[in-house]
């Protein structure tokens, strides 16, 4: 069977699709002394689409945003940040600790 798309759905299926690609072109593309390792890169997406996106992918903006939302990052993230050592297990404890309260 093959779907049919109306006007809006197929222009809204390229933009995200563009969006996508442009995000994974631009934090592949960019050299920084921090760059985000492909598996932080990977865990994060959705959480930086969700939380984040309004900052330029890597970024000091970025970083500060999802350092801001961490209490809202799924496990899968947390946990490769704490991997990559971009977010140690002692912060994650004092985090969750004081959100407890």
């Amino acid at each position: 069977m093959i779907a049919t798309f109306t006007g809006l759905q197929l222009h809204a299926y390229r933009a995200a699709l563009i969006a996508a690609v442009a995000f994974i072109a631009t934090i592949t593309a960019i050299p920084h002394a921090h760059a985000v390792s492909p598996q932080v890169r990977n865990a994060c997406a959705n959480d930086y689409f969700s939380n984040c996106s309004a900052y330029a992918p890597n970024s000091p903006q970025t970083r500060k945003c999802m350092r801001a939302v961490g209490y809202r990052l799924s496990k899968n993230c947390i946990s490769a940040l704490v991997a990559s050592g971009e977010v140690s297990k002692a912060e994650i404890a004092r985090r969750s600790a004081s959100s407890r309260r």
